[in-house]
Order: C-alpha cells, then sequence, then structure tokens
C-alpha cells in the first residue's frame, strides 16, 4: 500500500520498477540456458548491464541534489569512488594469502612498499558487515561536513560547483600516493571472491546483477519518498526562490546538508556495487571529468524526474560501449553531439518526450 502510493502519480516510476522487476527474473534465467541457445545471455553481458544499474543509482544519486535542490554538483564522482574503495578493501582483505606474496593480512601492494601491518583504516575490513556500513558512513560523513561548511558559508551556484569539482581533484591527487594505503595509481585489484563466493563464478556475476538492480529499486524508492514528503517540497522550494524560503523561516542549510548528505551516501552503494562488477578500483575514479559526466547523463534523460536520470544513464553507458567498440575514434564527439542534441530538440531530456507523450495520450 505504501509503495503503491509513492508511485501512484509516478508514470515513468512505475514503468522503471515493473522493467527491473522483469530483469530480475528473465536475466538469471536466460543466463542460465545453454550457451548455444538462441536466447542464451552471456555472463559477460549480465556483468556489463550490472555496471548500467550502478552507474544509474549514481545518476540519480546526482538528480536528487541538482534536479530538486538546484545545487550542481560536479563531485560526486568523489563519494561514489569512495564507496568503491571501501568495497575494494573489503574484497583485497578476503584474498588473505592467496596473493601474490602470499601475506596472511598484508595485500600484496604493501608487501611489495615493505609495510610492516596494516593501517588502522584498514581494521575491520574483513568484515562485510562493517564495510556495508563504511560503505554509506564514510561518503556520507565526508558529504556532511563539506557542506556543512559550505552550505553555512552560503556558498552557491558556481562556486560551490568549483568547490565539489575541487573536493573530488584533491581526493584524485591524494589517492594516486602510495603512503595513503591505496595501492597508488594501481589503485585495488585482483580480487578472489565476496561472501565466499568466487567472483569469477557465473552465480555471482548473476547475483550481483540482482543485488544492482535491487538497490536501484530501493534507491529510487527512497529518493521518491523524500521528494513527496514535507522536506521533499521545500526542497523545491529552495530551488526556485531560496531567498523567499529562508526569508519564510526554512533552515535552508539543513535542508541542503541533509539532502546533499543523502545523495552522497546512495553514490557511495553506487560505487560499492560497481566495484565487484569491473573487478578494479583506482584513483581515476575520482576524475572531476567523471563527474562532469554523471551531469551529463542527468541532463539528457531530464532533471527532476529521478527515472530520467536512470533512463540518461543507462542510454549513454550503452552509446558509449557501442561506440568504443564500434568507432573508439569518435566516442567524445559522439557524447557532445548527443548532449547538444538533447539541448536543442529535447531540452527537458528524455523524461520530457515521455511526458509530452504522456499528455497528448
Amino acid at each position: 500500500m505504501l509503495l503503491w502510493k509513492l508511485i501512484k502519480d509516478d508514470r515513468g516510476g512505475q514503468i522503471l520498477l515493473a522493467l527491473l522487476a522483469i530483469a530480475i527474473l528473465l536475466v538469471p534465467m536466460l543466463n542460465a540456458l545453454p550457451a548455444d541457445h538462441a536466447l542464451h545471455l552471456p555472463t559477460y553481458t549480465v556483468a556489463l548491464l550490472g555496471k548500467y544499474l550502478t552507474l544509474a543509482l549514481l545518476a540519480l544519486s546526482v538528480d536528487l541534489v541538482w534536479g530538486y535542490l538546484g545545487i550542481l554538483t560536479l563531485g560526486h564522482g568523489a563519494f561514489f569512488a569512495l564507496g568503491g574503495y571501501v568495497m575494494g578493501m573489503y574484497l583485497m582483505r578476503q584474498i588473505g594469502d592467496r596473493g601474490v606474496y602470499g601475506h596472511p593480512e598484508l595485500p600484496d601492494f604493501m608487501v611489495f612498499l615493505n609495510w610492516d601491518s596494516l593501517p588502522w583504516y584498514w581494521m575491520g575490513m574483513d568484515q562485510f558487515w562493517f564495510a556495508a556500513i563504511m560503505i554509506m558512513l564514510v561518503p556520507g560523513v565526508l558529504a556532511f561536513v563539506f557542506g556543512a561548511l559550505a552550505f553555512r558559508s552560503r556558498v552557491s551556484g558556481v562556486y560551490l560547483s568549483i568547490i565539489t569539482q575541487a573536493l573530488t581533484f584533491a581526493l584524485m591527487l591524494a589517492f594516486f600516493r602510495n603512503e595513503m594505503g591505496f595501492g597508488g595509481n594501481n589503485g585495488l585489484t585482483d580480487f578472489k571472491d565476496i561472501l565466499g563466493f568466487s567472483l569469477q563464478a557465473r552465480e555471482t556475476k548473476v547475483g550481483l546483477f540482482v543485488a544492482s538492480a535491487v538497490a536501484l529499486a530501493i534507491g529510487y524508492l527512497i529518493s521518491r519518498a523524500v521528494i513527496q514528503s514535507r522536506l521533499g517540497k521545500v526542497c523545491v522550494a529552495v530551488r526556485d526562490a531560496e531567498s523567499r524560503a529562508r526569508f519564510l523561516g526554512y533552515r535552508v542549510e539543513n535542508v541542503k546538508l541533509w539532502i546533499f548528505t543523502l545523495s552522497a551516501m546512495i553514490a557511495g552503494v553506487a560505487g560499492a556495487l560497481y566495484v565487484p562488477q569491473v573487478g578494479i578500483i583506482n584513483p581515476n575514479e575520482f576524475s572531476p571529468l567523471n563527474s562532469i559526466e554523471i551531469v551529463v547523463w542527468v541532463a539528457v534523460g531530464g532533471r527532476a524526474t529521478l527515472y530520467g536520470a536512470v533512463a540518461g544513464a543507462l542510454f549513454i553507458n550503452y552509446a558509449k560501449t557501442w561506440f568504443t567498440t564500434e568507432l573508439p575514434d569518435v566516442w567524445l564527439f559522439a557524447l557532445g553531439a548527443i548532449f547538444v542534441l538533447v539541448t536543442l530538440f529535447l531540452p527537458k531530456g528524455i523524461a520530457g518526450l515521455f511526458r509530452r507523450k504522456e499528455a497528448n495520450a
């Protein structure tokens, strides 16, 4: 009953959740078919689809902030990468003495760099429950501290966008350093298993796909619940007329802070699900260009719709895969062309086209 109340007037959300439910049922069935069957879905494709879903969850987190608060964040890639690094630390601890150097506790890169013991911030990462908490807590705490300083100083507009980009750039430079204890420019890789299941096993890849689909559905419902609540209405008021909202007595800084923190935690979950499916996490994930690309996904899909951000992320990343395979030399030009064409002919994105058809029906 509560679920229906959330999506009753959200046609796009209903379609999204229905497609996710179908995918959760259909993808494992098609993957289990014999390899020579016409409908067989290769395990590689399952992993690729799972990666797309994690990126869609990341786009959803950005739309929550940009679409409903009007904050153009160019640093959400940092929260995504932090969640990924936490998961990478857990996966590295699961390797144990199966690494190249056979050390029962230290990852290979620490042995190579002559580390004597694990840093304190690696403690507890061999327990999944602890890592799961850190996946949300680490990005959440960073976003809370950053937001408290920025929002209470009333930094906004392009200045806030530049600061968020500076944040992710600073983290990228820090994580490139071997002294940080995160593998330097090589990052964390060579993962073996998760929760005792081999990451190379077909069943594990299918399980990660299902987990990504479920996480996207839950993330969507949480975001939908927020924007339908009183807090969500205040968010829209802050986006459209911040000075008026402040004059009416609303603590604008607190509204921005809590939504920004929630968004960062969702991005962290997306990063954590992304890493075991791609098999690596390195400082390049902090690149400011990645954060800018996320904004493009949301713009193409349609701001302030949630499902539009998901559609934009899926569309752009599928196009990226196709172009980088078939026409690798023109991918960046294609991305720019897509963004320009959508801006000119679909100013409200893919979701705007869907709403137009729905209104004419």
